[in-house]
């Protein structure tokens, strides 16, 4: 599959998809923020059907929608473009907007730190080889 890339609608749907594991036009619609029309929420899950992140299984009368693409996927190829195209491909630059941006719960910066630990230990490993 291509790059994996959304429009802001189509986001807000696909997190649904993520976090519910599936979903009809009526429930996507319930869940949303917006007060978005039922043909409206239909459009946009027809349009990432054709895109091949969503497909459907027919459900009485309804069609039952499930994501086709993990929000793994979908992350990392969002914050590639971050990177390139708002940090100039700096790593340095982005984890710096990243920590300064929120506070980060202790654990959390303590895993940040092992894993830049670990990946600078492979960089020295690869250096010396």
């Amino acid at each position: 599959m291509a790059e994996v890339s959304f429009t802001d609608r189509e986001l807000d749907v696909m997190s649904i998809l993520w976090r519910e594991g599936s979903g009809t036009v009526a429930e996507v619609r319930e869940a949303l923020e917006d007060d978005l029309g039922y043909t409206s929420v239909l459009k946009v899950l027809q349009i990432l059907e054709e895109k091949g992140f969503v497909d459907h299984e027919k459900e009485g009368r309804a069609y039952r929608y499930f994501p086709l693409v993990e929000a793994s996927q979908a992350g990392a190829s969002a914050l590639d473009r971050v990177v390139d195209k708002i940090f100039h491909g700096s790593a340095e630059l982005t984890l710096a907007r990243l920590v300064s941006a929120r506070k980060i719960p202790p654990g959390e910066l303590e895993a940040m730190r092992r894993l830049l630990d670990e990946l600078d230990e492979l960089d020295d490993e690869a250096d010396e080889s």
